[in-house]
């Protein structure tokens, strides 16, 4: 029995010492992910902070498809949403400039636009990186993203679709009376000198963001940014023939509607894909994104009732736009009871926006790209500075920061922002208008852009 019991003891001794010594450890070699057979003490060889630099096959699968998401607001979302608030003769050139645009914006931030974003610009990096990117230089398949755990390519094409909304927004400002090679040299030099700039200001390593500016997904980047230039925009062109005069109603407000689901299901993509993995943070941005916009849909359609006599339905797919907007820059930083907060508030100053501040100041703002995106992003913006304190339920500051300085740092990039988009963007539209010219004839508009610029129409009865 005690012979039994000894080789018992034995056989455990050796099977105990055979897994230790069979123990798995992770090595790291040229950014690829490895599995090795080795010794239990080797594990210890591997730093801890090599670790981070693994891929996540769960953190890439979901950045791909916020990739896409994102892809799909712009095409078809944006170009429905778009096309169905202009009159029917101008649909083609909607649907046009806004697919057109995607596809130049995509060729010009492979090109230089993700170098100049995202890069070290050396004595210049306050305000704009470098080209050592350009062509995407030095970028493999298993290149991973600076301290991420997705590819570098992934990240480039996420930000890509970033690059590609924004001009695209702009579209909606001067909507049916822009000549279309106008529109394209318009946006390919805005997205140079106006959006990559203040991308890299706040994204990039630049001064905005040194200096504590927080905008989750693209408040100031993306909806204030691009609503100032639509503003400029409809000044400088000037309001539409008959503008005031005739009716201007959209011509299909399904297609609107459809549109703007689209936006609301890709804004996802938006929002919780800028967190670049799958996460906490990420839920949280996932819950603040639905709870905002549904606020906002409420608090348009109540303003519209109290104050018209009749909830619409372009009035509540307008509040939805308006809460995806405010919460984009707060997404990750407040918590839910914030979002609503946020997403309500912003609603209803964009309606006051739309329908007053409007009419007050007599600009056509065609598809009121400011008074939704410009506007709630402005609210959105500086509404993240206060909402994001613990006592509001958001995640709070960081070490040292104070509500004060918190809000110091989004008012500055607010204004960075507004005076260089405002300024830059009417500077690039007269250089356009000189080169080119930026309206279309009258004739032209009044015939409609799709026959006058395009040679086709949306329908043929």
């Amino acid at each position: 029995m005690k012979k039994i019991l000894s080789m018992i003891a034995l056989v455990s001794a050796l099977g105990f010492s055979g897994f230790a010594l069979a123990e798995e450890t992770t090595v790291i070699v040229d950014e690829t992910v490895t599995t090795e057979v080795a010794p239990a003490a080797a594990a210890e060889v591997v730093p801890a902070a090599d670790a981070a630099l693994a891929l996540s096959a769960g953190d890439t699968a979901w950045m791909i498809v916020a990739t896409v998401l994102v892809l799909a607001m712009i095409i078809p979302g944006l170009a429905l949403f778009y096309g169905g608030l202009v009159r029917t003769k101008n649909m083609v050139s909607v649907l046009t400039q806004v697919f057109v645009t995607t596809a130049l914006m995509s060729v010009i931030w492979i090109v230089y636009g993700y170098s100049l974003a995202f890069t070290d610009g050396g004595s210049l990096n306050a305000y704009i990186g470098g080209f050592s990117k350009a062509l995407l230089a030095g970028i493999k398949p298993d290149t991973l993203l600076d301290g991420g755990t997705i590819p570098e390519y992934v990240f480039v094409t996420f930000q890509l679709t970033f690059a590609a909304i924004t001009p695209a927004l702009i579209v909606g400002g001067f909507a049916e009376r822009m000549k279309f090679p106008a529109v394209l040299a318009f946006l390919a030099l805005w997205v140079t000198f106006i959006y990559i700039p203040i991308a890299h200001m706040v994204w990039g390593g630049g001064f905005l963001g040194e200096l504590g500016a927080a905008d989750f997904a693209g408040g100031t980047v993306v909806h204030l940014n691009a609503g100032i230039a639509a503003l400029v925009g409809a000044i400088v062109i000037g309001k539409r023939v008959g503008y005031g005069k005739e009716a201007m109603p959209p011509h299909s407000i399904t297609l609107t509607m459809i549109g703007a689901s689209l936006l609301w299901v890709g804004w996802f993509g938006f929002n919780v894909g800028s967190e670049l993995a799958a996460d906490g943070t990420a839920g949280l941005a996932l819950i603040n994104t639905q709870a905002a916009t549904a606020a906002a849909v409420l608090g348009w359609l109540f303003a519209e009732w109290l104050f018209k006599g009749k909830p619409s339905l372009l009035g509540a797919v307008s509040g939805a736009v308006a809460g995806l907007v405010a919460i984009t820059p707060a997404c990750g930083f407040v918590g839910p009871v914030g979002a609503i907060i946020l997403g309500f508030v912003a609603s209803i100053v964009a309606f006051w926006a739309v329908t007053s501040l409007k009419a007050k100041l007599g600009y056509d703002d065609s598809l009121d790209v400011f008074g939704i995106h410009g506007v709630a992003g402005l609210i959105g913006a500086i509404g993240t500075g206060i909402l994001m304190s613990a006592d509001f339920g958001g995640v709070g500051y960081e070490e040292g920061v104070t509500m004060s300085s918190q809000l110091y740092a989004q008012a500055v990039a607010v204004g960075v922002t507004i005076v260089w988009g405002g300024i830059g963007s009417y500077i690039l539209f007269k250089i356009v208008d000189v080169v080119i010219g930026l309206r279309a004839s009258e004739e032209s508009e009044r015939e409609g852009l799709d026959t006058s610029e395009h040679g086709e129409r949306a329908y043929h009865y």
